[in-house]
């Protein structure tokens, strides 16, 4: 048997008797070119798909979330707006309810002062014709008593002179003593 030829180190024989390094394939200087337009046909490839497929597809995506995100603020916005209107409204309307409480208070408080006052007035006139009917009827009975207090006077006269004196007074004595009395 023959011996084996002697190999350089780091060679490997090949069985069409070529020699390879032990390099690591894609560091081998002779790999480049095809390695590079490989590079340039996957990444060719990989670009296209992108930006054919993927990118447009992404941006549609990130596109709706953006309108939704807008239409939902506007949405919001317009929410807000209709619930400060709203209490704008409720304000306004607590408000004019405040005020025609306020009035009808003030008008019912207006009304029961003059009914109070009408009725006030009523009384006063009415006690008023009573006072001026008991004052005339008082005179009446006053200058009825007065006129009856001569008649007593004189009644009375006749009967103390009859009891000191024990006789009878005279008539004409008695009413000249009475008139007397009267003028004073």
């Amino acid at each position: 048997m023959a011996a084996p030829e002697s190999q350089p180190v780091g060679e490997v024989g090949l069985p069409d008797g070529g020699h390879q390094s032990n390099v690591f394939p894609p560091f081998d200087a002779h790999n480049f070119v095809p390695q590079i337009v490989w590079l340039v046909i996957i990444f060719g490839a990989l670009y296209l798909l992108m930006s054919r497929l993927a990118l447009p597809r992404v941006e549609n995506i990130l596109e709706a979330r953006r309108t939704r995100i807008n239409k939902d603020l506007d949405e919001a916005r317009a929410m807000q707006d209709q619930a400060q209107a709203a209490g704008s409204a409720y304000e306004k309307t607590l408000a004019d309810a405040k005020g025609r409480a306020q009035a009808l208070g003030q008008q019912a408080h207006d009304q029961l002062h003059a009914e109070s006052e009408a009725k006030r007035h009523a009384l006063e006139a009415d006690l008023a014709q009573k006072l001026a009917a008991s004052e005339t009827q008082i005179a009446a009975t006053k200058a009825q008593a007065m006129s009856n207090v001569g008649t007593i006077a004189r009644d009375a006269a006749r009967t103390v002179v009859e009891h000191l004196t024990g006789r009878p007074a005279s008539g004409e004595a008695i009413a000249a003593a009475s008139s007397a009395i009267e003028r004073n």
